[in-house]
């Protein structure tokens, strides 16, 4: 007689209570009764042999027992996900859920053009879209919490695969009396002096920034450290107020960022290339050639 195994219903009820902390909200996000998800959970661990879930004045706490089958239950729902994706994308490509993540420095400047785009070609697709910094896109591709990222590139992970989409170029922004902005001819080299405003720390389009001040430059002599924006548009304030002059990527001027703040922006003699836009997902996925697609998708529409 075979051994009886835990439902997926069962796990989807334990992964509930890791990410909520309670029965209630746990219940609540699993779309049943409290009783119903308590009887679940219940039931799981006589499976199982082992208490799984502790619960206390704050709320469930998980078991180390508890932890390792959490662990083992999400990779059991996204396995289970990616089966069915990989069924309807035999037939179907890119219908149904995609969650996709997006660097804050692309996201505003680069969804509102080209989201129109994929949803005429891929009608059926219902796109989850997540904003955050690199490191946690790709630690969220790690965990399966996403399907695929639009992140600048390169960007070292075994754990991810990457194709490159479109390069973004980088420009010169200042007040219009600086003196950088008066230079008939304006190279890399003539930052070597300048103490450029950036975005803080976290955000890889400030460790872009710095390598086009030169790769022997300290980070401390090429960025104010007094100074750090938390996004681009507070940045090009930053840069109206006369508080210092920096580079801004060419998709973001061209979506508007610098409109109607009278400021100058002068592209680099010859043109520097400050990144490459691409598109990154789990190795191994099942929906890897999905992501190359919506990569496709997303280069078409920025005309690339």
């Amino acid at each position: 007689m075979s051994a009886l195994l835990p439902t997926l219903r069962q796990l989807k009820f334990l992964v509930a209570i890791a990410d909520h902390g309670t029965f209630s909200k746990a219940a609540d996000a699993a779309f049943v009764t409290q009783p119903t998800l308590s009887a679940g959970i219940k039931e799981l661990e006589g499976i199982l042999g082992a208490t799984l879930v502790e619960r206390g004045a704050r709320g469930a706490t998980l078991t180390p027992a508890g932890e390792a089958a959490v662990s083992r239950a999400r990779i059991i729902l996204t396995e289970t996900e990616d089966l069915v994706h990989a069924a309807k994308a035999a037939g179907e490509p890119l219908a149904g859920t995609f969650r996709l993540g997006v660097i804050p420095t692309i996201a505003p400047f680069l969804l509102p053009k080209v989201l129109p785009a994929i949803r005429e070609a891929y009608p059926q697709l219902e796109l989850f879209l997540r904003e955050d910094l690199t490191h946690r896109l790709v630690e969220a591709l790690k965990d399966r919490r996403l399907d695929a990222a639009l992140i600048a590139l390169p960007y070292e992970a075994s754990i991810i695969e990457t194709a490159p989409l479109i390069s973004d170029e980088f420009l010169f922004a200042s007040a219009p009396d600086h003196p950088l902005a008066k230079l008939e001819k304006l190279t890399p080299e003539s930052l070597r002096d300048e103490p450029l405003l950036l975005l803080e720390d976290g955000h890889c389009l400030r460790d872009h920034a710095i390598s086009v001040c030169g790769a022997g430059r300290a980070e401390a002599e090429s960025a104010r450290s007094d100074f750090a924006a938390t996004s681009l548009h507070t940045l090009v304030q930053m840069v109206k107020s006369g508080l210092g002059a920096t580079l801004l990527p060419k998709l973001a001027i061209d979506a508007g960022l610098a409109d109607q703040l009278d400021l100058a922006i002068r592209p680099f003699d010859p043109p520097v290339a400050g990144r490459e836009i691409g598109i990154a997902w789990r190795k191994g996925s099942a929906r890897a050639e999905e992501a190359r697609a919506l990569g496709n998708a997303v280069k078409q529409a920025l005309g690339g």
